[in-house]
């Protein structure tokens, strides 16, 4: 489909048959518009273009349980990064993302990870280029132009929605779009690992690339076992506000290594490589143990880990029998188990700064009679809380927080039924 063609439709209001992805339709055409516009001025306007859209995603439950091959629940949100693109005949990747420089990867080249410098948004592009072909599927160049809502800093992965929209290109311009959101999720996984050299668990891209809610059971992490979730928050009437406090991420690095890294020296003592398939027995009949090997708080958090990962099922069967007050009741328990024992809601570094700790009383003060649930939401000790209000108290809520915290703070989401995909083909 040439540009001219595609705004004309958009003008005209084609994307209304996604108002199950956008609340504010109007808004999301003159951004894509914008974005067809800014690819035809570095690209051409003479090409075949189509339009491709992937979600952040809201970790629902599950805690600091992956990384010790447990399960987690997460949910696909209505921001997204969208991206205009058409394909090249020269075998070259360009992907420029809206306020940063164009990423250029020659298709030749994508042998190695040693072509490619680590921890840039190139060498992920890179990978996910290579993972499709060793996994053999077709590749091909193309040249894309992206803008996002899935911002940086704000708990969202906004890594993880542009890593499987890589992938997402790929798959519907040169595999028909047969790849599964679960490979293209596996494979930007590899891209992360292996070419961006971070070694990240497979939840973030997972939720982005499959949409809706979605259980994930990481006994074996190699093959998760996957399970889409049927359950509509909006229809039962409630929104997903996340909340960023602004806090302070630098030097937090040792406080998040140093979750998974306690929990798997209790799992040592009991000799695990993991926590996975440790009980509360075992951790109470070693506890002496425990605490004279390691510390008191490595057993705190792996009693976490072991309540929360079986919580993550409990919530699961909660949603999957539309049990809303039970999902409530277990995503305050989480909120409850990560404050009091897994303790990441502040860094003991600076222990005057506890924005967490705040929006979560506030929540609490605000919402008191009023149905829902909050809890610190990520990885914790700085950034984010997440929070289930009703549809009716949802502006209100998130103005009062935003008169805290600053104008934007609180986003007022929708859970997003629909994960990588392609909204208008060439």
């Amino acid at each position: 489909m040439k540009p001219a063609e595609l705004k004309e439709q958009l003008q005209n209001g084609v994307l209304n048959a996604y108002a199950n992805l956008y609340a504010d339709v109007e808004r999301q055409t003159a951004r894509m518009i914008e974005a067809i516009d800014c690819f035809t001025e570095m690209y051409g306007e003479d090409r075949d273009i189509a339009v491709f859209s992937v979600p952040g995603r809201s970790e629902i439950s599950g805690n600091h349980t992956d990384h010790n091959h447990g399960c987690v629940l997460a949910g696909a949100i209505d921001r997204d990064i969208i991206a205009v693109a058409a394909r090249n005949e020269d075998g070259v990747i360009r992907f420029h993302s809206k306020g940063y420089p164009e990423d250029t990867v020659d298709l030749s080249r994508i042998d190695s990870p040693n072509n490619f410098r680590k921890f840039t948004s190139r060498a992920l592009v890179a990978g996910l280029a290579r993972g499709f072909e060793k996994e053999g599927y077709s590749i091909g160049g193309y040249d894309a132009y992206s803008t996002t809502e899935v911002l940086k800093g704000s708990g969202i992965s906004s890594s993880a929605a542009f890593e499987v929209m890589i992938g997402n290109i790929l798959n519907h311009f040169y595999n028909d779009g047969k790849v599964s959101a679960i490979e293209i999720a596996k494979l930007a996984q590899f891209s992360e690992n292996e070419f961006f050299g971070k070694p990240c668990g497979l939840m973030d891209q997972m939720a982005c690339a499959v949409g809706g809610f979605v259980y994930i059971d990481f006994a074996d992490p190699k093959n998760p076992i996957v399970e889409p979730i049927d359950f509509s928050l909006t229809n039962a009437g409630y929104s997903l506000c996340i909340v960023n406090t602004g806090g302070n991420h630098a030097n937090l690095n040792a406080d998040y290594a140093s979750v998974p890294a306690e929990m798997k020296a209790v799992a040592a003592v009991l000799g695990k490589e993991v926590l996975r398939g440790v009980t509360e027995k075992d951790l109470i009949d070693n506890a002496g143990k425990i605490r004279a090997e390691v510390n008191d708080r490595a057993l705190l958090r792996a009693f976490h880990f072991v309540r929360e990962n079986n919580r993550v099922g409990v919530i699961r069967s909660a949603l999957k029998t539309s049990d809303v007050d039970g999902f409530f009741r277990g995503i305050t328990d989480s909120g409850n188990s990560s404050f009091k024992y897994l303790q990441n809601v502040y860094t003991t570094l600076n222990p005057k700064e506890q924005g967490l700790s705040l929006a979560l009383c506030l929540t609490e003060t605000l919402l008191a009679g009023k149905g829902g649930a909050c809890r610190v939401h990520g990885g914790g000790f700085a950034g984010t809380i997440q929070v289930f209000v009703k549809n009716e108290y949802a502006d209100e809520y998130c103005k009062a927080m935003d008169s805290v915290f600053g104008e934007g703070a609180a986003m007022n989401l929708r859970i997003r039924p629909v994960g990588a995909t392609m909204l208008f083909g060439e």
